[in-house]
């Protein structure tokens, strides 16, 4: 999966534990036990893996995000409108209407 490279560098620095997706049919097929190989994007350059600790399905990111701690995603100190504007920058909320969200909660395997 790719990562752009503020996520990808808080992912290796242990300080995003739970990563943000769309719950579409690529991310259905995830489970607890899955390793990931995550990609920095756009560059293509470097790579990471993790260990999927858990999975959380919600309807909305707004949902997600009232019941996951804002510092699990390195994003402390941001606000809701923050967080949830931040994320349709990169997913629609005809795509999250459509597939709903997922949270995996990761672990870094060094």
């Amino acid at each position: 999966m790719g990562l752009y490279g503020e996520y990808f560098t808080a992912i290796k620095e242990g300080k995003k534990t739970v990563e943000v997706r769309l719950n579409d049919e690529k991310r259905r097929t995830i489970k607890i036990g899955d390793i990931i190989d995550f990609i920095r994007v756009p560059e293509q350059n470097e790579t990471l893996q993790v260990q999927v600790t858990n999975l959380r399905k919600y309807d909305t990111f707004k949902e997600m995000y009232e019941n996951i701690p804002f510092q699990d995603f390195d994003c402390e100190g941001w606000s809701m409108k923050e967080m949830v504007e931040g994320t349709y920058e990169i997913y629609t909320p005809e795509q999250e209407n459509r597939w709903g969200t997922l949270a995996i909660t990761i672990e870094h395997l060094k």
